[in-house]
C-alpha cells in the first residue's frame, strides 16, 4: 500500500522580554539554579500574576506579520497537570479564547511554493527544568526559566514531508528573528518544537492517529524524527498494528524515538479561565501601534535586494537569511559608496558573505559578535575599488581589523600598505625583474601562447616580491604582457 504522512508543528517560541510572563523575574539565560525565581514563579500562597505587556505587544506583532485574524478579547486558562518542575500544579496558558487567530506563512520546497495554515497563536508561560544527570538518586529542579513567555504557534496538519515541515519551522525561526521578538538561539532552547506525525493510505482524506515528538530544538533533528516517525507508523500498519496515540521523546545518539506518555486530550487538562487574570482588551489604536513597528519581512527584503542592487537570488538568499546580515550588508555597501562612489554592490556581497561569515565560523561566534563595524568594512572595501589595496592585501587587514577594529585609513597609513598604482614606478620594478631574470624571459618568448600563461606567474611572483606585496596585481600582468 502507498502511504502519505500528515505533519503539524506546534512551536514554542520563547520572547525576548527582559522580565518574565507574569512576575518581575529577570529571563537571562545561563543564571546559577533558581537565582531568578522568585515567589510568583514558585507559586507560593498569595502571590498573583501580572500580565506583561510587552510580552501581548510582541505576540500580536507576530500576529500581524502572518496576516492573522487579532480577536479583541484574549483570554487566559489554567492548564493542569502535575509535574514536578510545575510548581503550582497547572500552567497558566490560553485555550478557547488566544491572542491570535488564524494565519499563514508560504514557503518554498525545491523551488516549489506551497501556503501552510497556522491555526493559532498563544501566550502561556514556560516550566522548570528537570535535571536527571546531576545527582545518583534523585532529580533536581531549576525553576529560572519557569514564568518565562512562550507563544506557542500552532499549524494546521498541511505538510506532508520531513523537508516540508524543515522550511516552514525555518521560516518560522527567520521571522521571529526578523520581528526581534526571539533571538533565535536553538541551542539555548529559545525555540523548541513539538512534532505531530500520522500517515494514511494515499489519497484518503481521513486522518490517521497521531503521534507527538516532544521538545526539538535542531532543524536537522526535526527532519530526523520525523523521518524515523513515518517509517515506524508505515511499518506498524502494514504489519496488522495500531498507531497508539501517544507522547515519545526523540533520542539523538540512535535518531529514533521512544515512547513517554499516552497522548492527553484537551478534556484532561480541565481548562478553564484563570480567575487571577482579566481578559485581555485588544484595542484597534494598539494594533495600529503594532502595525507601525512592523519592519521590512524576509519576502519583501528579498524582492527589494534582487531590484534594488542586482544581485544574484543565491547572493540575495544569504545575504537576508537574517535581519543582521541583510542590514549590515546594506550599512556597507552605504559606506563604502560614501568613499567611493563605482563601488559595487556584488562586491560589497562577497565580501559580507564569504570573507566575513567565513571569519564569523572560523572563530566560531553569531554575526551579532563579529566585531568589524559595517563602515571599517565598507572603507576596507573602497580601498579594493580605488586601487589603493589588492584583494589579497585586504584580506589581510581584515583579519587585524577582526582583532583589533579601526579606521582602516589608519592602519593603512600605519603600515605603509598602500598599493603601487604609479605606472613609471612599476614599469620600473617590472622591468629590473625581466632584466634579472633574462633567462626565464627568453623561455617565455620561446614558449607557445597557453604555456606563456603558465610562465608569466613567475613574473608576477618576483614583481610581488621586489614590490614587497604592494604593486598592482592587474597593471603588473599588463606590464608584463607588454614588455616581455
Amino acid at each position: 500500500m502507498s502511504w502519505e504522512p500528515v505533519i503539524g508543528l506546534e512551536i514554542h517560541v520563547q520572547l525576548a522580554t527582559q522580565s518574565k510572563i507574569f512576575s518581575g523575574a529577570a529571563t537571562t539565560f545561563g543564571a546559577e539554579p533558581n537565582a531568578q525565581a522568585c515567589t510568583v514563579d514558585l507559586g507560593l500562597p498569595g502571590v498573583l500574576p501580572v500580565v506583561n505587556q510587552r510580552a501581548v505587544e510582541m505576540a500580536l506583532l507576530f500576529g500581524l506579520a502572518i496576516g492573522a485574524d487579532i480577536p479583541p478579547t484574549s483570554i487566559f486558562a489554567r492548564k493542569n497537570y502535575f509535574y514536578p518542575d510545575l510548581p503550582k500544579g497547572y500552567q497558566i496558558s490560553q485555550y478557547e479564547s488566544p491572542i491570535v487567530g488564524p494565519g499563514k506563512l508560504t514557503i518554498t520546497v525545491d523551488g516549489t511554493e506551497k501556503t501552510i495554515g497556522i491555526t493559532r497563536a498563544h501566550l502561556e508561560e514556560d516550566a522548570g527544568k528537570s535535571i536527571h544527570d546531576l545527582r545518583a538518586n534523585a532529580s533536581a529542579i531549576d525553576l529560572n526559566r519557569a514564568g518565562t513567555p512562550l507563544l506557542e504557534i500552532v499549524s494546521e496538519p498541511e505538510m506532508s514531508s520531513s523537508d516540508e515541515a524543515v522550511a516552514y519551522y525555518k521560516n518560522i525561526h527567520q521571522l521571529v528573528t526578523y520581528l526581534d521578538i526571539c533571538d533565535g538561539d536553538l541551542s539555548a532552547g529559545s525555540m523548541r518544537c513539538d512534532v505531530n506525525v500520522s500517515v494514511r493510505p494515499t489519497g484518503s482524506q481521513t486522518l490517521g492517529t497521531r503521534t507527538e515528538i516532544k521538545n526539538i530544538n535542531s532543524f536537522r533533528f526535526v527532519q530526523l524524527a520525523i523521518d524515523h516517525e513515518i517509517e515506524r507508523h508505515i511499518q506498524v500498519l502494514e504489519q496488522g498494528g495500531e498507531i497508539r496515540q501517544e507522547t515519545r521523546l526523540f533520542d539523538t545518539s540512535n535518531h529514533t524515538t521512544r515512547p513517554m506518555r499516552s497522548k492527553e486530550d484537551a478534556h484532561d487538562y480541565r481548562y478553564f479561565p484563570d480567575p487571577d487574570i482579566p481578559p485581555i482588551e485588544i484595542r484597534p489604536e494598539l494594533l495600529s501601534e503594532i502595525k507601525s513597528q512592523l519592519p521590512e519581512l524576509p519576502k519583501e527584503k528579498v524582492s527589494r535586494f534582487l531590484t534594488d542592487y542586482q544581485l544574484t537570488e543565491s547572493d540575495t538568499l544569504v545575504l537576508t537569511q537574517s535581519r543582521d546580515i541583510a542590514d549590515y550588508f546594506e550599512a556597507v555597501y552605504q559606506a563604502a559608496t560614501q568613499t567611493t562612489a563605482d563601488t559595487s554592490a556584488k562586491v560589497c556581497s562577497n565580501w559580507v558573505t564569504t570573507e566575513l561569515l567565513g571569519l564569523a565560523n572560523q572563530h566560531q561566534v553569531s554575526f551579532r559578535q563579529v566585531p568589524i563595524a559595517a563602515n571599517q568594512l565598507g572603507k576596507l572595501i573602497a580601498r579594493i575599488t580605488d586601487n589603493t589595496l589588492s584583494g589579497k592585501m585586504a584580506k589581510s587587514l581584515l583579519t587585524q581589523l577582526w582583532s583589533s577594529p579601526q579606521d582602516p585609513d589608519l592602519l593603512i597609513e600605519s603600515q605603509n600598505l598602500s598599493q603601487i598604482s604609479d605606472s613609471g614606478a612599476l614599469k620600473q620594478i617590472v622591468v629590473s625583474v625581466i632584466e634579472a631574470n633574462a633567462k626565464q624571459a627568453e623561455q617565455y618568448r620561446a614558449a607557445p601562447p597557453e604555456k606563456q600563461k603558465k610562465l608569466i606567474g613567475y613574473f608576477v611572483g618576483q614583481v610581488m616580491k621586489a614590490s614587497s606585496g604592494q604593486a598592482n596585481p592587474k597593471q603588473v600582468n599588463q606590464l608584463l604582457n607588454e614588455l616581455l
